[in-house]
């Protein structure tokens, strides 16, 4: 009875990640932001926006997710946390419905992108926290990579759904299908493509009652008097202790930076293919799927390699494949590959593009779980959440700083391909730093 009570707390926690992923699949890089290019028309321009957008989201997160997790470890009962910060991701993503062309307010569209955003990123933290609850020290490698490869096949989903029945081309008005889109949505009016706003938000709703239905917290009890002042007090001093878990301090600061350049290729991959390719939304679709199966795929298999090897050697291959792929994208032009040019009416680019996201979904998805692991290795058992309001800070702190060079560097040079090599720094920096992580953490040493 006990191993079927743990199942199901797993599968439910699985979930989250489920319900979470089109927040990223579809609105941060496959569908909305290329539309967002298509409404204003210059890719640099919108590149920039949507940089500027992104940054502002990540100050507010770096900013309070250590707050928050110091408190919740304080003064317990992370489910409610959930739920309030689901509510954030909810009404941000279903607003963007609004962003409708001829009467499109870019201001407002990124405010509700960016609180959409923030609620994902806030819940995500007391979820994070509770991967150590869900089995043994050798399992949570394992079941960290499950859950990643359970969320990329329901992005992948929410992906086919919205390409297959609503988002339309701009040319032709119908989907990737050839269809008008579902529901009676006004292809005129962009109707269908920007449904993705509410399909986001519908499918969080639906798909986190099993989350709520079958995880339990073990820390529910409520919060005590003076909580909120005994968390920040606490929150100071383990800030204070950083320098003397060395391992910690280490891998926080690679983490920030090879996280924060990941993110960038998420959130820009889309905007990049739109401008530089000049892809439509369905054609970044197209790309998206590719990438969110290898991504699901090897998210799966970097799970057995992490239960195999530790995440540490994980993380540093993947690293190694990502900064050379961020360096394969500056080389991508429509009529040029590394410098060689193409023939007119050549596809080489295309293909490149498509090889490159699905490399991209496939070291994405294993160093993002392989991280997840090394945190729970890394942190105090006993501080968990808060740890991980760390790990928040980490992968935001520099967040807000990398789409500012983007946007700041695309701005200056009036070039997608110039705006995004930010990138290849922040990964090799990350790289630097991973050498003085400890497999096992400081109580290792």
């Amino acid at each position: 009875m006990a191993g079927n009570v743990t199942r199901k707390r797993i599968w439910g926690w699985f979930f989250f990640d489920w319900a979470s992923q089109p927040y990223n699949t579809l609105l941060l890089t496959f569908i909305f932001a290329p539309y967002v290019k298509e409404l204003m028309g210059d890719g640099s321009r919108a590149q920039a926006a949507w940089g500027f957008g992104i940054a502002a989201a990540g100050f507010v997160i770096a900013i309070l997710a250590p707050i928050l997790g110091a408190l919740a470890d304080t003064g317990g009962n992370r489910l409610r946390w959930i739920w309030g910060f689901s509510g954030l991701y909810v009404l941000g993503s279903a607003m963007l419905w609004f962003a409708a062309p001829g009467d499109f307010n870019l201001i407002s569209t990124l405010f509700f992108f960016a609180l959409g955003l923030v609620g994902m990123e806030f819940a995500t933290i007391f979820t994070n926290a509770m991967l150590p609850d869900l089995g043994r020290r050798d399992e949570i490698g394992r079941i960290s990579g499950n859950g990643w490869a359970f969320g990329y096949v329901g992005g992948l989903i929410a992906l086919v759904l919205m390409l297959g029945f609503f988002a339309e081309s701009a040319t032709t008005g119908t989907t990737f299908l050839g269809l008008a889109p579902a529901l009676g949505l006004d292809p005129e009016m962009r109707e269908g493509t920007r449904f993705v706003g509410p399909l986001t938000a519908v499918w969080y709703v639906v798909f986190m009652v099993p989350f709520f239905l079958w995880v339990r917290d073990p820390r529910s009890q409520s919060a005590p008097k003076g909580a909120v002042k005994r968390a920040l007090t606490d929150l100071r001093g383990t800030l204070k202790r950083l320098p003397e878990t060395p391992s910690l301090f280490a891998f926080l600061a690679s983490s920030m930076f090879y996280r924060d350049a990941l993110n960038g290729m998420y959130a820009f991959g889309g905007i990049y293919a739109a401008g530089v390719l000049g892809w439509s939304v369905v054609d970044t679709g197209v790309f998206g799927i590719i990438a969110i199966i290898s991504g699901a795929l090897f998210a799966w298999l970097g799970g057995k390699a992490d239960t195999r090897f530790g995440p540490k050697p994980v993380i540093a291959v993947c690293i190694l494949v990502l900064t050379a792929v961020a360096i394969g994208i500056v080389s991508v032009e429509r009529d040029a590959l590394f410098g060689i040019a193409l023939p007119e009416g050549s596809r080489a680019a295309d293909y490149a593009f498509w090889l490159f996201g699905a490399t991209i979904g496939a070291a994405g998805g294993v160093i993002q779980a392989a991280s997840r692991t090394m945190m729970c290795r890394q942190a105090n058992p006993a501080r968990m959440t808060e740890a991980f309001g760390l790990y928040a800070l980490a992968g935001k702190a520099t967040s807000f700083l990398a789409p500012l060079l983007i946007g700041v560097a695309t701005t200056v040079s009036d070039s997608q391909r110039i705006g995004v090599t930010p990138i290849i720094g922040l990964f090799v920096i990350g790289l630097v730093l991973l050498r003085w992580v400890q497999p096992d953490g400081d109580r290792a040493e």
